[in-house]
């Protein structure tokens, strides 16, 4: 990304008075608990099956009820890491609720990791409890890397997923196998994002969209990164992931 020389020409006129100033709001506001103009979203809990209380951070559509989208994180990645995408989905009138993993470490168990979806599910429901805010029937959940598989478990059990995207795929992460759910996922619509130099990822990405049920779409990127990375450095990729949400959510 490159700045453009004018920017900097201004940023050298400033006055030394200015930035001490900036700094010192940024200050006062954190003290104060001022939100940032920066900062996306509002956080949120509600309960997972076991009881355990959840949180997340909503970023809201303007115009509601609005369609609605679960975010998942990578393995050992906050749900913050989703905040430039999910403001860019409010920002096309479509909520957005990003969420933590379980845990940072993946369990021993394959069966336990699985187990993880089960957090999906309770934001899931937290969404559909808000009826004046979200659309019925226009859920959807997007996954990066391990998060992928994860929203693949949940939404091939509950058919009110609408649509899915997943963001560097995994046919296999350590045990945790989608194969069995992308079939069980069957007609409903999947977005498949991954880099062609990713090379487990794109492996997964062909052959999770041959012979699917229903549309398969991809979009390949030539950076090198995986997950929530590869968004954050191949913006072109944020855009086919806000406009396939519109398009299958309504």
């Amino acid at each position: 990304m490159t700045t453009p020389n004018s920017q900097h020409a201004n940023s050298r006129r400033r006055r030394p008075g200015w930035a001490l100033g900036v700094g010192i709001l940024g200050v006062v506001t954190l003290l104060l608990g001022i939100p940032s103009a920066e900062a996306a979203g509002k956080v949120v809990t509600f309960h997972a099956a076991d009881g355990r209380t959840l949180s997340g951070v909503l970023t809201e559509a303007d115009q509601r009820p609005a369609p609605a989208v679960v975010l998942v994180p990578m393995l050992g990645r906050p749900k913050d890491d989703w905040q430039a995408v999910g403001q860019r989905l409010a920002d096309a009138n479509i909520t957005a609720l990003a969420i933590d993993l379980p845990g940072a470490v993946l369990p021993e168990d394959p069966k336990d990791a699985v187990r993880w979806s089960e957090d999906i599910r309770a934001a899931i429901a937290y969404l559909v409890s808000r009826p004046s805010d979200v659309k019925a029937g226009s859920i959807g959940v997007a996954g990066a890397s391990l998060g992928g598989s994860l929203a693949v478990i949940e939404a091939a059990g509950d058919p009110g997923v609408r649509s899915i995207a997943l963001v560097s795929p995994s046919l296999d992460y350590r045990g945790v196998r989608i194969e069995a759910p992308m079939r069980a996922y069957g007609a409903r619509p999947a977005l498949l994002i991954a880099s062609a130099r990713d090379p487990y990822a794109a492996r997964s990405t062909r052959e999770l969209a041959q012979g699917a049920a229903g549309p398969r779409d991809i979009r390949w990127s030539d950076v090198a990164a995986h997950g929530t990375v590869l968004l954050t450095r191949d913006p072109d990729l944020v855009r086919s992931l806000v406009e396939w949400f519109q398009g299958t959510l309504g």
